[in-house]
């Protein structure tokens, strides 16, 4: 069980945003990535429990690690999404106030809490790029769900917490009715949240995503050495903890006109890392934007660096297609 434990603090982890801070928690217990749904209220929940949600043939519990905390709860928005968190027993859902995106916790970098804390759950800290993450054990955190006296009710009107407005209470209602729907949906232990979800980018003023599964990292700094020789898309490559990793100039790959004033050697930029069946790229990006899901494609692009398109939030979003860009022969740094 501990060689297990062990093992599993090397796989990706997902953080976010709850209030101030940083969280994150291995994606191995992750189910699923959703928006914030309307909550059932008994009149009876155990203190720190905010509502049921109908998941699957399931009603799970849904929770704010704030009230564990004893951290002020601010008024919920439709904009809230909702992890869907599995152990080896329950499943059960956790309010989140912004999705960051992923990051590889190495055993390595992670700084173990040298003092014996009420709130266990929070079982270490770890430095990413000069911020602070709170990492979450989520079998600590079962363990406190289930200590809980069915008397221990919530003194808390948490109905209050959530958005009393007709508009966001349709929005909520139909989420909670689209889970429903998704009754047959499968449970896969690593994958699944990630399913039709994908990074929004800009390249000059124009919007691109990439599949969030060909994501393995995203880093906001990176160090970029040039090496010459190389074609015009490879801007060189960056060194990312022991890794040499060649650097993509998306534009001159896409031949999208370059509108910015940067060419600087050195220079350190955002990137997005992704992994395929080829290799492992740094993608320069303008602009990092957000995680977000869409399910329906308005054209299929199939056979170029393109996949799909669709229309998101009034924008023309293109998709890129990671595997067709990761085995063209242009970003073969060893070519001569």
């Amino acid at each position: 069980m501990e060689n297990n434990y062990i093992e599993q603090k090397k796989n990706t982890h997902l953080y976010f945003q709850i209030g101030e801070s940083k969280y994150a928690i291995n994606t191995d217990n992750i189910l699923e990535i959703i928006k914030l749904p309307a909550l059932d209220y008994p009149q009876k929940l155990p203190h720190n429990i905010l509502g049921l949600l109908k998941y699957n043939s399931f009603v799970i519990n849904v929770i704010d690690i704030r009230f564990f905390l004893n951290i002020n709860v601010p008024k919920y928005t439709v904009n809230n999404e909702l992890l869907i968190l599995k152990t080896d027993e329950v499943i059960f859902g956790m309010i989140v106030d912004k999705i960051c995106g992923l990051l590889p916790i190495e055993s390595a970098k992670i700084d173990q809490i040298p003092f014996i804390d009420t709130h266990m759950f929070i079982e270490s800290l770890y430095k990413y790029n000069d911020e602070t993450i709170y990492n979450i054990d989520v079998y600590s955190l079962e363990s406190m769900l289930k200590s809980h006296d069915a008397k221990d009710e919530a003194t808390t009107d948490v109905t209050e917490l959530f958005p009393q407005d007709e508009k966001s209470k349709a929005i909520m209602v139909k989420r909670a009715s689209d889970m429903i729907e998704k009754k047959s949906m499968l449970y896969l232990a690593s994958g699944n949240y990630i399913k039709n979800k994908y990074l929004s980018i800009n390249l000059n003023e124009n919007y691109y995503c990439i599949p969030l599964d060909s994501i393995k990292e995203i880093v906001k700094d990176i160090s970029v050495t040039k090496i010459p020789g190389t074609t015009s898309c490879i801007d060189g490559i960056t060194n990312l903890r022991g890794d040499d990793i060649a650097v993509i100039n998306l534009k001159e790959m896409l031949s999208i006109p370059d509108n910015t004033n940067s060419n600087t050697t050195n220079e350190t930029k955002p990137a997005i890392i992704v992994e395929t069946q080829e290799l492992i790229l740094a993608l320069l990006a303008d602009k990092i934007n957000e995680i977000f899901e869409y399910d329906e494609i308005t054209q299929d692009l199939s056979g170029n660096y393109y996949s799909s398109e669709f229309l998101y939030n009034e924008s023309l979003y293109s998709v890129l297609n990671i595997e067709k860009i990761a085995s063209d022969k242009k970003i073969n740094i060893f070519d001569t």
